[in-house]
């Protein structure tokens, strides 16, 4: 991972004291149900149950509690990982639809199977084995979004009280859906280059985890890249001590620079043990909530079991649309697009910088992904920060929430793809302000 720093020219002075006339983002709604008090019932009527602990003692997103915060249209937002949406193919994927709906209309509008529709299935295990890791049609189950697919994993593999490993940072909705569980999730110790697989196996011993979550390549928050040399020391761990690794790539075919690393579930040792997580949402469009895993068959059809009781199947005429557009369209070439212009709004990014966050800070470089990862001089507490920075109508997401242990609260994540270069070059002058480095 490439880190930079802060230029010596940036101011050196301390963190600014929150302003009080800008409200931080309010609890999640699961944390006002977990801490509301019970309503006292009329009379003569019997006070409701609880709701379940689960719920009551997970919280909610903090990405889109500030999200709702940073709804007004001139807040420059760095904070939400949203795709940009000029760059939806908009008029491939209404075709798309319409050949679905005009074409095949009692399919696309009638129940499927749980495990997706064979014609989607194919052309994804097409897409799958031309990447280096022999695919079946049948060794895919189609989820809801790639979210989805950690809830059914979480379903269908974890008990309450079952140790989780991620990384640290880690991605905060698998943080979500590994607790709702009732998982007990401990973090795996990274450095510049990712988890240890030291550490790792010395967790595995002791703790004796059900699976390790990671996000290899361009991952969220940090965008950093796991080696070959490391995704195959993880892959030896899980094969010496018994492990299953959920590795999830949303972010793999955004790449701007260097090599594509092949997946860990590709590595001879992980491949009987590996769940394989992909997405459309940021190569074709987040609202078709489209996703899929790759597992064993047993793993995989535990979790068909678990999404039949959570939605019967994803949606038909979302699936034929996919697979219409997969025919009929360039896919890659699109991606190419949208990762042309990504780098550009990348490279704006870093090359501001310096000017915007206090000396002595720190940040990552990225070669692919939608994201940034900063540390600021210890002293300051980019979630304390966030009222004044919003008060600049600019945002971030704060680097606290994406830890399972103790937190380094001088974190904080900035999303790049989202904003045209211009639209970065003032968000960063606010930020700059808002952190107090710009007058």
């Amino acid at each position: 991972m490439t880190v930079a720093a802060a230029s010596p020219s940036a101011s050196t002075s301390g963190p600014v004291p929150p302003s009080a006339s800008v409200p931080a983002p309010g609890p999640s709604p699961a944390a006002v149900a977990a801490s509301a008090p019970v309503p006292v019932p009329l009379p003569g009527r019997a006070a409701l149950p609880a709701l379940a602990a689960r719920v009551r003692v997970t919280g909610g997103s903090p990405v889109r509690d500030i999200l709702a915060v940073t709804a007004r249209p001139e807040v420059i937002n760095f904070a939400g990982g949203l795709p940009a949406p000029e760059l939806f193919d908009r008029e491939g994927v209404a075709d798309a639809f319409r050949y679905a709906l005009q074409e095949t209309p009692a399919q696309a509008l009638q129940y499927a199977t749980t495990e997706g529709e064979p014609v989607l299935r194919e052309q994804l295990a097409a897409r799958t084995t031309a990447r280096g890791l022999p695919t079946g049609a049948d060794d895919l189950l189609v989820t809801t979004g790639s979210q989805q697919a950690l809830s059914l994993l979480a379903t269908a593999l974890v008990d309450p009280g079952d140790t989780v490993l991620v990384e640290a940072p880690c991605y905060l909705a698998a943080l979500q859906a590994f607790g709702l569980a009732g998982a007990r999730i401990v973090a795996v110790p990274c450095d510049e280059d990712g988890p240890d697989p030291q550490a790792l196996a010395e967790l595995v011993v002791r703790e004796r985890p059900k699976l390790f979550y990671t996000v290899p390549t361009f991952q969220n928050p940090t965008g950093r890249t796991l080696s070959a040399g490391r995704r195959a020391a993880l892959a030896s761990v899980a094969a010496r001590h018994g492990l299953w690794i959920v590795e999830d790539d949303p972010y793999g075919e955004l790449r701007y620079e260097g090599e594509r690393v092949d997946w860990i579930a590709a590595h001879p040792d992980a491949r009987d043990r590996t769940v394989l997580l992909g997405s459309f949402s940021k190569v074709m469009a987040p609202g078709l909530r489209l996703g899929w895993l790759r597992a064993p068959a047993e793993l995989r059809r535990a979790c068909a079991v678990a999404k039949q009781a959570a939605d019967l199947h994803t949606p038909t005429v979302n699936q034929l649309a996919a697979a219409r557009y997969l025919t009929a369209c360039d896919l890659d070439a699109h991606v190419a697009r949208v990762a042309a212009v990504y780098r550009e709004r990348r490279d704006a990014l870093l090359a501001g910088l310096a000017g915007a966050l206090p000396q002595g800070s720190v940040w990552t470089r990225p070669e692919g992904g939608m994201f940034v990862w900063a540390r600021l001089p210890e002293a300051y507490d980019t979630t304390a920060l966030l009222p004044q920075v919003l008060a600049q109508d600019v945002a971030y997401v704060p680097g606290a929430p994406f830890y399972a242990g103790e937190p380094d609260r001088a974190t904080l994540r900035l999303c790049f793809v989202t904003q045209t270069p211009p639209e970065i070059e003032e968000g960063l002058r606010r930020l700059g302000r808002g952190l107090g480095v710009l007058g």
